[in-house]
């Protein structure tokens, strides 16, 4: 489904790396994978994921230094990374988390531990993901009953708006390129040209103006849209 949250797993133990990639696509995610430091640095700089699971121990380059690299990027930097360790003595969790990690396992790991923890970074970065009620100024979208309120009116909104709304929600003030959204709205896998965004931004704001309210959505000029 488009616009389902992006998890790269890197793990170069291939039947590990399988059984987690399995394991997140049964939760509903789309699953990308590599087996090296390196290739991971290129996969997240080409496609940015939601999440990254990290294993420390890698070839080419650790997984610390993968983690390092990421968090000194300003493109790259706010991407939660969940490391995973054999190394279970406190200095190393110490030394991963200073490293940036946003999170830290010890190998071995319970699958149903790191879905929970993978669930609480989805909710911090992106609370639509796990089902959560989205509020921005008078604006109230309901995940759980696919209803739109604005100052407590109930907005009729078609699916490809809804979808929109929810991305411009989950992230107020971000201005979001046009290749941004449709990733985000379409998905990666459908064509659609990009002028396609325009009209159904258009036909979004129509919809949140029914409610004799102003116009939440920003254009920036050569860069795309933002809510607020």
């Amino acid at each position: 489904m488009a616009g389902e949250p992006l998890v790269l797993v890197v793990e170069d133990e291939p039947a590990q790396r399988e059984v987690l990639a399995y394991n997140i696509r049964a939760e509903g995610y789309e699953v990308v994978t590599a087996e090296a430091g390196d290739e991971a640095l290129v996969l997240v700089r080409e496609t940015p994921p939601d999440v990254i699971i990290l294993d420390w121990m890698l070839p080419n380059v650790s997984g610390i230094e993968v983690c390092r690299q990421l968090k000194m990027s300003g493109e790259t930097a706010r991407i939660p990374v969940i490391m995973l360790s054999a190394r279970s003595e406190e200095t190393d969790k110490i030394r991963g988390l200073e490293t940036g990690a946003d999170d830290y396992i010890v190998k071995p790991y319970s699958i149903a531990e790191l879905l929970a923890r993978l669930r609480t970074q989805l909710r911090r970065i992106r609370p639509a993901a796990v089902g959560e009620r989205l509020e921005f100024e008078d604006i109230v979208v309901d995940l759980a009953e696919h209803r739109v309120y604005r100052d407590g009116i109930s907005l009729s909104l078609g699916p490809t708006e809804f979808r929109l709304l929810t991305a411009f929600m989950e992230r107020p003030g971000r201005v979001w390129s046009r290749e941004q959204l449709l990733d985000r709205v379409w998905g990666r896998d459908i064509y659609v040209d990009s002028r396609t965004v325009d009209v159904h931004v258009g036909r979004l704001r129509k919809a949140l103006r029914a409610a004799d309210a102003g116009d939440p959505i920003r254009t920036v000029r050569g860069a795309g849209y933002a809510l607020g």
